[in-house]
């Protein structure tokens, strides 16, 4: 599978709109040593550093089929940037908007989009994920929704996939595995969370060729949380910023807990401070993969 990273940002991206920060201004900007490295990974920083809302691209190379993991605000510009074909098919991870509301443009570019989602209830909102992407794009004739059950692989694009819960309070939320059969190739990709998930979906999880797996702040950040931070390591360092995201050492050790060939942190603010922002294993828009 080809696998391309259309947006790698949390709920505001990098850059952020209208801010100053030293983060942001380094994106816009990038240095000839940040603009080296990239070049090195394929990425062309000419336009500065983008990580827009957050869209996974899959391609299968045996049909040709276009899977996309959630429908980000910034599906228009990410698919132009891209210049990638557009989906055959979607699976929405949860009903937060930089994760759904991309949904819409669905209108007038494609015939049909069948769309993938949980279909556990949420107490939270009395509906499961599928029911609510149905409710909230019913004015949509060309989408269709097909509930699925966690820990049940189903078939989609060419693709086994598999969904399974992760920890996203208070709103539920999946991460999920997707292999190609004829070849073997995996990706995993943890879904917006903290460190501590289901024994259960850390089995599902491991062992892919690559793990995408979110990682929104440095360990620093959790002492301005109202919760601080939590699942501590041998050392002190907090995994989870707050209850429901990982820190950039708990995406680093959740990688190695599930045993990936490769991995990259996404979903991160622009928060991180800008020497750290910027490293080789935190992922930017349009970076690409060949599983």
């Amino acid at each position: 599978m080809e696998v391309t990273l259309l947006g790698t940002g949390d709920t505001t991206g990098t850059p952020t709109v209208g801010c100053d920060c030293d983060t942001c201004e380094r994106a816009r900007d990038p240095d000839a040593e940040l603009r080296d490295r990239l070049r090195e990974r394929g990425i062309d920083p000419s336009d500065g550093v983008e990580r827009s809302r957050f869209s996974v691209h899959l391609r299968n190379d045996e049909t040709d089929e276009v899977l996309l993991i959630d429908t980000s605000p910034d599906f228009r510009s990410q698919f132009r940037r891209e210049n990638v074909a557009l989906p055959d098919a979607a699976i929405i991870t949860h009903v937060h908007f930089d994760h759904v509301d991309g949904l819409g443009n669905a209108y007038r570019l494609l015939d049909h989009l069948p769309v993938h989602a949980a279909d556990e209830t949420d107490s939270q909102t009395g509906q499961s994920v599928a029911e609510t992407v149905r409710d909230q794009y019913d004015y949509l004739d060309t989408v269709s929704v097909h509930p699925k059950s966690p820990y049940e692989p189903f078939s989609v694009a060419g693709f086994e996939v598999t969904l399974v819960p992760v920890e996203h309070p208070p709103l539920v939320c999946y991460g999920l595995r997707v292999e190609e059969p004829a070849t073997g190739a995996t990706l995993s990709i943890s879904g917006d969370t903290c460190y501590e998930i289901p024994d259960r979906s850390r089995e599902v999880l491991t062992g892919a060729d690559l793990a995408l797996v979110e990682g929104i702040v440095h360990p620093g950040a959790c002492e301005f949380h109202p919760k601080g931070g939590t699942h501590h390591d041998d050392e002190g360092v907090p995994r989870t910023f707050g209850t429901k995201h990982m820190t950039l050492p708990g995406a680093r050790d959740f990688a190695a807990d599930v045993e990936a060939d490769d991995y990259r942190i996404l979903h991160t603010a622009h928060y991180v401070p800008p020497e750290q922002a910027f490293a080789d294993d935190i992922a930017v828009d349009g970076e690409r993969f060949s599983l």
